[in-house]
């Protein structure tokens, strides 16, 4: 049974494979060189080979050409659920053997090495040639469903987007996909807004860097947190306990907003809640209800060595609290005043607001001895935008608009996970050829 699902995977693929992985490897590094813009000659042929993975494979498949001078200029090698994909361009011009016997013998040695494989020529199956080109890495997040890459599909080629690779993580039911996208024929900004917005409306988070942006190593994570790593904002906690809930509410949905000034939203607030007792805060405190996925996304990035920090506009005392829970390494956030055991209604020292945020993010990367550009940055409301636009990649996370137009990309609250799919730490991967 494995068997002959395996057969028509390979009938149905095989082609597919070979016309797309032509067309992939006629528009990259190979095009633009001196020799390949030149060479456009029967010397350059495209060979393509599909079949069971095993190790020593590529070995065993260029162990030929190479004995007999072919010199193989470019390469693309993937495994899909367990079946092997290889093609190659190789230039005959020095070779010691033609592509006819070459494709010979491995008509002859293909059973044996458990493959099937095409030769054909670059000049009949080039695609676009492409001097000038502006990649894009597209990371879509979502709950697996059918027609996911189609859709995306549409959307890239309703904007003139060029897709040049794609391949899918999965996560349990969660899957990412990342595209590899050429925006050289479009307004790159309004092709953003058009795939951003059409994302949206088909319920799908997206990230969208560079590609020169997206190489740059990641190395320390900051995090809001109400409404990011804790599942509310804390300060409408406090005011449901002391009965003002509707009038901090207020305040803080028009600070998230952007209609108010943080700083003095912040101290209005705060001037409500005086003479609650600090009982009140640890009993919120030892029930701090976290964001579904963020104690395990926490987790993963410290096992892969992220540095992980909380900016907050919130209260050290719970920043502190979580630092010690969670183990971040880093925590920032407003100092309530207590006196006698009561809240005074006032803050100790200047708010964290979103310029504080933002230089935080700068101070930060100098203390670990690295750029901007390694920080990635994850919040959810206005407070949060210079924290976001500082990190060399900002995610807005179930966030207000005000944020989604600054940030790199949107995850909804279901799929705080995915941020580990962003950055690359995937428990399996799939190429879509």
């Amino acid at each position: 049974m494995r068997e002959s699902i395996y057969k028509k995977v390979v009938a149905v693929t095989v082609e597919k494979v070979f016309s797309l992985e032509c067309s992939r490897l006629s528009g990259e590094s190979y095009a633009t060189t001196e020799r390949g813009a030149s060479q456009l000659s029967s010397d350059l042929w495209v060979i393509s080979f599909i079949g069971k993975d095993r190790p020593g494979l590529i070995r065993d498949i260029l162990s030929e050409p190479a004995a007999r001078s072919v010199n193989i200029v470019d390469l693309d090698q993937r495994v899909m659920q367990g079946i092997f994909v290889m093609s190659v361009v190789a230039d005959f011009a020095s070779a010691d053997t033609s592509p006819s016997d070459l494709e010979a013998y491995f008509k002859n040695v293909a059973p044996s090495l458990g493959i099937e494989f095409s030769v054909l020529p670059m000049d009949q199956y080039r695609g676009r040639r492409r001097s000038r080109k502006n990649l894009y890495i597209v990371t879509i997040v979502a709950k697996d469903r059918v027609g996911i890459v189609l859709d995306v599909a549409t959307l890239a080629a309703r904007n003139k987007i060029n897709i040049e690779k794609a391949s899918v993580t999965a996560r349990g039911d969660l899957i990412s996909i990342e595209f590899l996208m050429d925006f050289a024929d479009c307004d790159v900004k309004k092709c953003k807004e058009e795939l951003r917005a059409g994302c949206e409306r088909l319920g799908l988070d997206e990230v969208i860097q560079s590609l020169d942006a997206s190489r740059k190593e990641k190395r320390l994570i900051v995090f809001d947190m109400d409404m990011t790593i804790v599942d509310y904002e804390i300060i409408n906690k406090l005011a449901s306990f002391v009965g003002v809930d509707d009038e901090v509410k207020s305040i803080t949905e028009r600070a998230m907003l952007g209609e108010m000034d943080f700083e003095q939203s912040l101290r209005q607030r705060v001037r409500l809640l005086k003479g609650t007792p600090i009982s009140t805060l640890e009993t919120i405190a030892r029930n701090l209800q976290l964001t579904p996925g963020s104690e395990e996304l926490i987790h993963h990035l410290k096992q892969m060595g992220y540095k992980i920090a909380l900016i907050s506009g919130g209260f050290t005392y719970f920043t502190d609290v979580l630092k010690e829970r969670l183990g971040f390494d880093y925590a920032f956030a407003n100092q309530l005043e207590i006196v006698d055991g009561v809240l005074t209604g006032a803050i100790i020292g200047e708010v964290i607001d979103a310029e504080a945020k933002g230089s935080i993010v700068k101070r930060l990367a100098d203390l670990e001895n690295i750029s901007p550009e390694n920080v990635v940055a994850v919040g959810d409301g206005a407070n949060d935008c210079l924290m976001i636009q500082n990190a060399g990649l900002g995610v807005a996370f179930n966030a207000k608009e005000i944020l989604k137009k600054v940030s790199d990309g949107s995850i909804s609250r279901e799929n705080l996970l995915g941020l580990l799919n962003v950055l690359g730490i995937v428990d399996k991967e799939m190429d879509l050829l």
